[in-house]
């Protein structure tokens, strides 16, 4: 069963994630076992070198990571977490998918993969969630 009634009031719910939001991450959908966000790349999430921050990536599967974490069980906060950088971005748009890969009685795993708009597979995160 979820925690949010429907993708809305999860997307309320999430705006108070301050640094994801003001960085143009999005929550676009959300069910019982996953939830895919997304954001337009820009000038301001390149590093020194003209390619996107780490923590962009890393940022966008932590948020679609906690709407599915917290759509399970409200709330969960991340116990361990751990990201492979696979290919630098191509395209314009990132998109995160998360799934529940396990969820326990005080802890779940969830994989988020990250790509861009044009299919390229850009990173893979694994959280474990701890339930409060």
């Amino acid at each position: 069963m979820s925690t949010f009634k429907n993708t809305e009031e999860a997307r309320i719910y999430f705006q108070g994630d301050r640094f994801a939001t003001l960085n143009g991450m999005q929550l676009d959908e959300l069910t019982e076992d996953m939830s895919v966000c997304s954001m337009t790349l820009g000038e301001g999430h390149k590093n020194a070198n003209g390619g996107i921050m780490g923590g962009v990536m890393f940022t966008l599967a932590d948020l679609a990571f906690a709407a599915l974490a917290n759509n399970i069980h409200k709330p969960t906060v991340a116990q361990q977490v751990s990201i492979n950088y696979l290919s630098a971005p191509k395209g314009t748009r990132l998109i995160a998918r998360a799934t529940c890969k396990k969820d326990g009685r005080s802890t779940m795993v969830i994989n988020v993969e990250v790509s861009d708009d044009t299919g390229r597979e850009i990173a893979q995160f694994v959280g474990t969630g701890f339930k409060l």
